[in-house]
């Protein structure tokens, strides 16, 4: 690669934020949803939970699309409780990394979430050091925000256009290949961060 890295972009769920996807399914079992496992993937969801991230609907169609999954008196308090299960939190180190490398770098997020985890957990995992979560990156794209998800190019596209970046300059780690090939189609460097790994293990050579 020709340029110099710059940037260091961001997945959250996997890269910096640990996940436990059958958490989620149990706590909507234990609510009554039938077949639970159906509508959440280790990198994507289905139904009315895909729609959410991708911002095609909002959180009060999104209450009461699944609420019709369920048994008669569920609240919406109780739904938002077990999708934020799917999220176990983020270790105290890898905020550290963060806020080192920006000392180096310019740091920036890119993440296929939604906005009652987004307001809720995420937002209280990145409190934990005193700090709110816009103090650890220069910038933060969301899925609901671009209207896109990740591996969809569309994604990208909005991330380079929004935070000005050169992918040439930039390195995107991600725990999906699905998602790093599609941004090393679009001139990105990328590192796949496997499990039992840390994005620290795969930071550009100097």
């Amino acid at each position: 690669m020709d340029k110099k890295i710059k940037n260091l972009l961001f997945d959250l769920g996997g890269v910096i934020m640990d996940i436990r996807r059958q958490d989620c399914v149990e706590a909507f079992r234990a609510l009554g949803l039938k077949n639970p496992e159906s509508y959440f993937g280790e990198y994507a969801q289905a139904g009315a939970f895909k729609a959410l991230e991708e911002g095609s609907i909002g959180i009060d169609e999104f209450h009461s699309t699944v609420r019709r999954d369920l048994p008669e008196g569920v609240t919406d308090s109780e739904i938002d409780t077990a999708f934020c299960r799917f999220l176990t939190g983020i270790p105290a180190h890898r905020l550290e990394a963060l806020r080192r490398l920006r000392n180096n770098y310019s740091i920036y997020l890119l993440s296929n979430t939604n906005r009652i985890m987004w307001d809720s957990a995420i937002a209280e995992e990145f409190r934990k050091e005193g700090h709110v979560r816009e103090d650890y990156f220069d910038g933060i794209i969301t899925s609901f925000e671009a209207r896109a998800l990740k591996p969809d190019e569309t994604i990208f596209r909005y991330a380079i256009d929004k935070l000005g970046i050169d992918p040439a300059e930039t390195m995107f780690f991600d725990d999906s290949e699905a998602n790093t090939t599609a941004a090393a189609a679009l001139g990105f460097a990328t590192a796949t961060v496997l499990p039992g790994t840390e994005f620290t293990d795969y930071l550009p050579a100097e």
